[in-house]
């Protein structure tokens, strides 16, 4: 019989491990493993899926023009060149698919985000993974790993699962020198969390190789109904219509993410509180001897002293019903990314890293 094979790259892929949401044995267990708004999404959002219940057996949108239109509003930007999908990842997998493939290179960079090399793959492209200047995105290695072959540079900024961002002049000069066939995409989905920054829009308008993508997985709290959107030249979303599903985005959660976008005041609390809990456990891991970079998202990265180290303080939250996030698959064996959750969440973290770092095991 003839073997039946995938195409090459695919059993390349690591399965992607989402955050753990349980601990066996252990109840009452506060999740912060997946960077998920601890206070949930606005009312308007959830009066909004109420109201899609009796529609359900009605096809959705395939322009997504009502949400389309509400992020232009709220952000100020052209709703002719926004492009909806199933979580910012398939506005990636669509990149990919559209402008990758056999024989191309696409770019990410060390502790960058895992779908960069999943959707790269799945394209049959190489993903090329260059290092970072103490976690922190370095584009002088992005532009000296560039050849004839680049078709596509993914970053986060802010980054996941460091935390960290570079300014928009180092932006500008990464756009500038790259290859003219590669675009250069901008991973947002952090972005809200950072007071007056636009995720890179503007620089979006002002070239033609520039592409942005968001979320509303994270500072909206939907990650349940995956919403994400991208933001690109309009020749990059002619190409990207052409292979996105006419039907990729249900109803419920296009009527969730436009009220969502436009509850700016449920909006403003929630990067409020997280800016305002995120600097108190930071300052409070560093007084039981844990540092984390500046973060400017909605987690924080403890650095242990060695992977043992990191390890066995996970093991030891999860006793105390404490879930957090091992990335040692993000090159980070000696870190554990912390969800910044409400208050008596973040307190109670802190003092089980204290715990544990006074000898409790």
């Amino acid at each position: 019989m003839a073997q039946i094979e995938p195409k090459p790259g695919i059993m390349e892929i690591a399965l992607y491990e989402g955050g753990k949401a349980t601990v066996e044995g252990v109840s009452n267990v506060v999740k912060l493993s997946s960077n998920e708004n601890p206070y949930g999404p606005s009312p308007a959002a959830q009066e909004a899926v109420r109201r899609t219940v009796h529609e359900l057996h009605r096809y959705p949108s395939t322009d997504h023009a009502a949400l389309r239109q509400a992020i232009a509003e709220m952000h100020g930007l052209d709703a002719a060149r926004i492009i909806c999908g199933v979580g910012s990842d398939e506005v990636i997998h669509f990149l990919c698919q559209a402008y990758a493939g056999p024989g191309t290179e696409v770019i990410h960079t060390e502790h960058g985000f895992a779908m960069y090399r999943i959707s790269t793959l799945a394209a049959g492209g190489t993903p090329v993974e260059v290092p970072e200047r103490e976690r922190v995105t370095d584009v002088d290695s992005i532009l000296n790993a560039c050849n004839e072959n680049t078709r596509l540079v993914f970053i986060a900024n802010p980054n996941n699962p460091t935390g960290t961002m570079i300014g928009l002049a180092e932006i500008e000069r990464l756009a500038e020198g790259l290859p003219p066939q590669c675009l250069l995409v901008l991973d947002g989905a952090y972005a809200e969390y950072v007071e007056g920054y636009d995720g890179g829009a503007r620089l979006v308008e002002m070239r033609d190789n520039v592409v942005m993508t968001r979320t509303f997985s994270k500072l909206y709290g939907l990650g349940g109904l995956r919403v994400g959107w991208g933001y690109a030249p309009k020749h990059v979303i002619d190409v990207l219509n052409r292979v996105r599903g006419p039907f990729n985005l249900s109803s419920t959660a296009l009527a969730a993410a436009e009220a969502a976008v436009r509850d700016t005041a449920y909006v403003e609390k929630c990067r409020d509180d997280n800016t305002r809990l995120r600097a108190w456990l930071s300052e409070a891991l560093a007084e039981h001897g844990v540092p984390c970079d500046t973060s400017t998202a909605n987690f924080v990265l403890a650095r242990f002293g060695s992977r043992e180290e990191a390890e066995a303080c996970d093991a030891y939250l999860q006793t105390q019903g404490l879930i957090v996030r091992r990335v040692a698959g993000y090159n980070l064996p000696n870190c554990l990314r912390i969800t910044v959750g409400d208050e008596a969440s973040c307190r109670r973290v802190a003092y089980c890293v204290g715990q544990f770092k006074a000898g409790a095991r």
